[in-house]
């Protein structure tokens, strides 16, 4: 058996319990596996460890081996007992998560922008509101390092947002959301929705591609300098202020930053007085829906062969389930922006062909190109993640021995085994 229990995820394949006939299942019926999870979360507090790995043999004599497996800060935590993606370059991220916005200096506020006709609409909604001082406001803007717009200035100039403000009365913080059309930030919550704060494990991140058409009015960045969070819709989607928008934007525009999406955002009005008075319209244009030529997925239900994904701009390449005969990356090579590879098992004609992507950052493989790659000196030094994709349920120490390899490789620290023998048989 083989898992991982951690303070808020647990996976433990036990084999199902199934209630007695005519009831459905109780509690009690699982309450000897809750207890012994909940044994080893205590313990993992009491350590002051967010997670645990593991693999246990147990013979039907009861003789025992416990390995648990500690990857610290070389991979990143998945959901069962395998490492997820390798960090071979301490404190990197994907190409996406680099990029900052391309200057605007030609945007301007939308024309409904009006800071004097906001500020008689959020007053006449909250007459009883306490506003921030200037004092407090410029506060704010040193913490954030960016000047606030004229327009959220008259916001937290009229509502400085502040359970303390509201003595716990439920009901004004709901006069204040339906006033503003939000959930709002008190202003000593604003931050500014940069990449760092939309953070996605390597393995997903690598996968995504900036994309900002002509005709676009918000960049497709992960996050922005220029992006000024203010408050959440009560889904968990953020709301912030624009300085730095598309093509097509204006400065000062409403954006939304879904909480279910690692990239984009969405138009949701031309300024903040007109997200205020309601009138703003979801801007249901998704750009980074489409990412072709920049992420291309040859598979057997998208593009049918290597040939067709080759593009100057194609950045990520993942090769899916594939029917046909092994494919060869000979028609990628030399690409300008390729910096991720994902291949299936059986996929490549040649595994070795991939130290001819000299550009690649992120690279995910099954044990056996893995190997390949490892035995002849090949695997690219370029990479700053890795990844070893796992099919059925292999032993956890062989995954592990050659995360390892390649770790070492890039003289990051192993994944470290600790391991505890014993006996489980009853006494005689």
């Amino acid at each position: 058996m083989a898992g991982r229990i951690g303070h808020h995820v647990v996976s433990l394949p036990v084999p199902p319990r199934f209630p007695p006939s005519g009831r459905a299942l109780q509690v009690e019926d699982v309450q000897d596996e809750s207890d012994a999870i909940q044994r080893v979360q205590t313990a993992l507090k009491d350590a002051g460890m967010e997670r645990v790995s593991f693999a246990a043999e147990i013979s039907p004599t009861g003789r025992a081996v416990l390995y648990l497996l500690d990857a610290d800060s070389s991979a990143e935590d998945g959901l069962g007992p395998y490492p997820h993606s390798l960090i071979l370059v301490e404190g990197s991220v994907p190409e996406p998560w680099r990029r900052l916005p391309d200057p605007a200096p030609d945007a301007v506020p939308a024309s409904s922008a009006n800071p004097a006709v906001l500020r008689r609409t959020l007053e006449e909604r909250l007459d009883d509101a306490i506003g921030a001082t200037d004092a407090e406001i410029a506060a704010a803007e040193e913490r954030l390092g960016v000047a606030l717009p004229d327009e959220l200035k008259v916001l937290y100039g009229v509502t400085r947002a502040r359970w303390q403000d509201w003595g716990e009365d439920y009901a004004a913080a709901e006069r204040v959301r339906r006033a503003t059309g939000c959930e709002l930030f008190a202003l000593d919550d604003l931050y500014i929705a940069d990449a760092a704060s939309r953070p996605c494990p390597w393995r997903f991140a690598a996968m995504e591609a900036v994309r900002t058409p002509p005709d676009a009015a918000v960049q497709g960045l992960v996050g922005s300098p220029g992006w000024i969070a203010f408050g959440d819709n009560g889904g968990g989607d953020r709301i912030a202020v624009d300085l730095t928008p598309g093509p097509r934007g204006h400065v000062g525009q409403i954006i939304m930053l879904s909480h279910e999406q690692s990239i984009g955002a969405y138009l949701l009005a031309g300024s903040l007085t007109e997200f205020v008075a309601g009138r703003g319209e979801d801007d249901d244009d998704d750009h980074q829906r489409d990412a072709f030529p920049a992420v291309a997925q040859v598979n057997v239900r998208d593009l049918a062969g290597i040939e067709a994904a080759v593009h100057q701009e194609l950045e990520v390449l993942s090769i899916g389930v594939w029917e046909g005969e092994p494919l060869s990356l000979a028609p990628v090579t030399g690409l300008p922006r390729l910096r991720t590879l994902t291949a299936c098992p059986g996929t490549l004609a040649d595994p070795l062909e991939i130290a001819e992507l000299t550009g690649l950052e992120f690279l995910e493989l099954a044990p056996e190109e893995w190997r390949a790659l490892l035995d002849a000196g090949a695997v690219p030094r370029s990479l700053s993640a890795a990844a070893i994709e796992v099919h059925g349920r292999p032993h956890p120490l062989t995954i592990v021995d050659l995360a390892n390899e390649i770790l070492s490789l890039w003289d990051r620290p192993a994944i470290t085994r600790t391991i505890i023998e014993g006996d489980l048989a009853p006494d005689a």
